[in-house]
């Protein structure tokens, strides 16, 4: 749980349970742990639960999230839940139905120090991390939003990076495929480089998949889109990524923000497919969103087809992802929580 924190719900593990309990019969662990998790039920709807008992969970074991607004795409299809933490910090959580799956995107930090300049989170700057409760509530909580559909893929894209919050993130991931039984390959950890944070996963105990925000493929470049590459550059991430895919056995996805006359050219998708073949990874393209602090558009659509076009001509496998939710500022690189975005300098056009 975050720092000097009133332990939440879902921070508490099976063994402090037991604590919580004593003097109570042995299987109500179990029963209430099937409840939270499984169940996705609160204490006071645990039926099988003394009434009384009931009321002391609800009382010992307080939400971390508290709603602030809700907002659904016309369609129905999005769903972006703003929540309040203790401290007044504000985190956003995403729900997306497709035909065949339900997702929902899920925050480790309240904002992000990476600062991107292009993400509205990296805008805002960074507050504080999230703890395991935080994290695991905002997926019971989008299960509820779902009702009767199944939510079967859980992505840490959200609001901050996963990998500056790797052991309480970890956690919260183990809990999401042990307890509510999401399995391992329907979880995604995305990153902007944490070359360190990438090398544990590598080594970890569930075979998750891995997402790298590249969105450059030459150091000059990613040094301006992407701020922590000056740290661990390109050929640093490249050898941590072979690492991971070597261990793993996973397969490895690029996500690339196309950006107009910055990271759009042919010559970029020749560089990103060096890469890419070299790692045998997938790459997502995704049109660039607009955010308030900053002053670039996204490539049309005409390119970003060409440059997917030109990607698959060199032997990449790519799918063009789609922008769902960017008109209730809901999409990739919009969450911000309502904070007001620093303008960033646009980087350089490329010539």
């Amino acid at each position: 749980m975050a720092a000097g924190s009133q332990r939440t719900r879902y921070d508490v593990g099976r063994a402090e349970l037991d604590e919580l309990l004593a003097g109570e019969p042995s299987y109500r662990v179990d029963q209430i742990w099937d409840g939270l998790y499984r169940q996705g039920k609160d204490p006071s709807e645990l039926s099988n639960v003394p009434k009384a008992l009931r009321a002391r969970l609800e009382s010992d074991l307080p939400t971390a999230l508290t709603e602030v607004t809700r907002v659904t795409t016309d369609d129905g299809g999005t769903v972006k839940l703003l929540w309040e933490l203790e401290g007044g910090s504000r985190i956003e959580t995403v729900l997306m139905h497709y035909d065949d799956r339900t997702t929902v995107c899920v925050s480790t930090q309240a904002g992000c120090a990476m600062a991107c300049g292009f993400c509205a989170t990296g805008q805002a700057g960074f507050e504080r991390q999230l703890g395991v409760g935080e994290i695991v509530e905002q997926v019971v909580e989008a299960r509820r939003e779902a009702g009767d559909r199944r939510v079967s893929n859980v992505v840490f894209m959200g609001m901050g990076e996963p990998l500056a919050n790797y052991d309480r993130t970890w956690a919260a991931v183990h809990r999401l495929h042990d307890d509510i039984g999401i399995g391992a390959r329907h979880l995604t950890l995305s990153t902007v480089g944490l070359v360190p944070g990438i090398r544990r996963l590598a080594v970890a105990d569930l075979p998750v998949n891995l997402a790298v925000s590249l969105h450059a493929a030459d150091d000059e470049l990613r040094d301006e889109l992407v701020p922590i590459n000056r740290r661990y550059p390109l050929d640093q991430l490249v050898e941590a990524c072979r690492d991971y895919v070597d261990r793993t056995r996973r397969r490895l996805s690029f996500e690339w923000a196309m950006i107009s006359g910055v990271n759009d050219r042919f010559e970029d998708a020749a560089r990103l497919a060096g890469i890419a073949n070299d790692l045998r990874a997938h790459v997502n393209l995704i049109p660039l969103n607009s955010t308030p602090g900053y002053a670039v558009q996204g490539s049309s659509r005409n390119r970003v087809h060409a440059f997917a076009e030109d990607l698959r001509r060199r032997g990449v496998n790519v799918t063009l992802r789609d922008t769902r939710g960017s008109d209730i500022d809901a999409a990739c690189g919009q969450l911000r929580a309502g904070h007001e975005a620093q303008p960033i300098a646009p980087p350089r056009r490329r010539s």
